[in-house]
Order: C-alpha cells, then structure tokens, then sequence
C-alpha cells in the first residue's frame, strides 16, 4: 500500500524519555563495534530516533520489514552528555513514489529535558512497493 502523501508536515507525538546513562552509551558503542568510550558518541541519538521512527509506523501501520534505511544525518545545537534527557519528535517532510517505491523524509527533533534542542536527525527511508 502507497504511503499517503497528506502525511507531509505531520509531526507525531514525541517519545518517551530516553536518560543517557554511562551503561547506556557503553552498551551502544558495544552494539557498533566500538570500545571504551571518553563521550557520548555522535550517534547516539538515533536510540530515540529509532524509537521515534517505531512509533511513526505503527501509527500508520507500515511493517518495518518493508523499511530500507537510505540515508541519516545529525545537526547539533550541542554534543549529548551523560545525564541528559531525550526526546525525539518526527516529523514527515516528504513523501514521494519512485519506482513503485515510496521515498519518506523524516526530521526527528531531538530535545533534553528543559526542551532545548540537542539535534536534529533527518533520515530518508525507502518503503518497498509490494510485489507485481
């Protein structure tokens, strides 16, 4: 089923909060093959973004397994430190159809606990058109 192109512009309810915890960011350098870790690695961010983008599909019910990750970038306002807060709220800024596939562009504004923005984190994702 095509993505509907009216969900441009639509931002979905934020997540929950995600601490940043010493364990948390070791278990994630862990996760990419990295080691010890002095600080918060620059893409950490996309635990909640990750959460953010799960929240978005199920709202539209669209199966992840028919998701291809095509690209993800980070902007910060500031580098994430253990003992933040974070929240991410997606927000669709395109959708359109190649080849029988959709291409989605998200931003994901990722903010602390006071509100104040973190980063933000734009993805384009590829939703495979079913089968002829």
């Amino acid at each position: 089923m095509p993505i509907d192109a009216s969900l441009v512009g639509r931002a979905f309810p934020p997540t929950s909060p995600v601490p940043v915890t010493t364990e948390a960011v070791t278990a994630f350098a862990t996760a990419v093959g990295g080691g010890a870790v002095a600080s918060v690695p620059p893409t950490f961010p996309i635990v909640v973004t990750f959460a953010a983008l799960q929240d978005f599909l199920a709202a539209e019910q669209i199966e992840l397994s028919r998701i291809v990750h095509g690209d993800q970038r980070f902007r910060y306002a500031r580098p994430v430190v253990v003992g933040d807060e974070l929240t991410a709220t997606l927000t669709v800024t395109g959708v359109r159809s190649i080849g029988g596939n959709d291409i989605i562009a998200t931003s994901s504004e990722i903010t602390d606990a006071t509100g104040a923005v973190v980063c933000t984190a734009t993805a384009t994702l590829v939703h495979r058109g079913g089968a002829a």
